[in-house]
């Protein structure tokens, strides 16, 4: 197939790699015009993959409209909150056959949208069948050095998850199909939010059994709050819930755990931030979290405290007092 991979960061550029070695005619878009010129040269990712050879006959490009047209499929691997900037520049003749895969993961901050439903917004006329979704426990860092791993395509149209699912698979990257389109990117997302709590109880001291309740417990809000939305509940248990929780509160890998680790030890996000290169979804992700479950009316206790560490300058050790000690309740997952 005639792939577009939107967006040269880490996870763009191994899934461009991946996409070349499966067989397929790959561009790779980068939206900075001398990174662009950079990448060609050396054919290195020196800022978000170093060691990694991008192979040659991978086209570079920093057009937008030429990337994406007459395209298979267009992977979106930009940040969340810029999708929007982004592929509001195509013109739908250009993109009216292609497929949209997402591989981001995060809800946008004003319009409390997904990214297929962003996509879904900025072309009216597009079928549910062009709208897909990528997701699971995947750092790029192993992905690049051909670690087995195992994520799930979703699609409402279960003939084009299984089309991203046969694009993908291979012999160390294991592909899973799956129908529950808003499901897998609400895991996808919403998990990052209870990463960072994670990493903040790693960096505040707290033990083994904290981050172990942090963690399911997160896993009820995002099963809640998914649920409210028309997921299915199994999917919270699988690759892009369970799986992806899992990996991004242990793994040193992991940028959001990473960002919630050194508030734990007392700096402040606008520090933190300063510091990293690549983007941590979950910072953005957490405004969105909150007022989407306050929009749907359900609970999520532990999104609702990472918001105020991160935004509001809570103490760590009072939120998780604050957490510990509310009102007593049945384990209803």
């Amino acid at each position: 197939m005639k792939v577009a991979v939107l967006g040269a960061g880490g996870w763009g550029t191994t899934l461009a790699i991946l996409l070349y070695y499966n067989g397929h005619d790959v561009t790779l878009w980068e939206y900075k015009k001398s990174y662009a010129k950079e990448l060609n040269k050396h054919r290195i990712n020196h800022l978000y993959l170093p060691d990694i050879h991008i192979p040659n006959e991978i086209k570079i490009s920093n057009d937008l409209e030429d990337s994406c047209n007459n395209k298979n499929l267009i992977i979106l691997a930009i940040p969340s909150q810029h999708i929007r900037e982004v592929i509001k520049k195509l013109e739908y003749s250009i993109i009216k056959n292609s497929i949209f895969v997402s591989v981001a993961k995060g809800i946008e901050n004003k319009s409390l949208l997904t990214v297929s439903q962003v996509i879904n917004d900025l072309f009216p006329r597009i079928n549910s069948s062009q709208l897909s979704v990528l997701s699971g426990p995947s750092h790029a860092e192993e992905v690049a050095r051909r670690i087995p791993t195992a994520v799930v395509a979703a699609s409402m149209d279960i003939e084009t998850s299984k089309t991203v699912q046969l694009a993908f698979m291979n012999s160390y990257f294991r592909v899973y199909s799956s129908s529950d389109l808003i499901g897998v990117e609400l895991g996808g997302a919403f998990k990052n939010v209870i990463a960072i709590g994670a990493g903040i109880i790693d960096g505040a001291g707290f033990g083994d059994n904290t981050k172990a309740a942090i963690m399911t417990r997160g896993v009820a809000e995002i099963s809640r709050l998914g649920l409210s939305m028309g997921a299915k509940p199994e999917t919270f248990a699988g690759l892009s819930g369970m799986g992806d929780l899992i990996v991004t509160c242990m793994s040193k890998h992991s940028r959001n755990r990473y960002v919630g680790e050194q508030i734990g030890r007392g700096m402040k996000l606008k520090d933190v931030l300063k510091k990293m290169t690549m983007v941590a979804e979950g910072v953005d992700t957490t405004r969105s979290v909150v007022a989407l479950s306050k929009k749907m009316k359900v609970e999520t206790p532990i999104a609702d405290e990472v918001y105020k560490i991160l935004f509001e300058d809570k103490d760590p050790v009072k939120a998780t007092n604050d957490l510990m000690s509310r009102n007593m309740k049945i384990e209803n997952v």
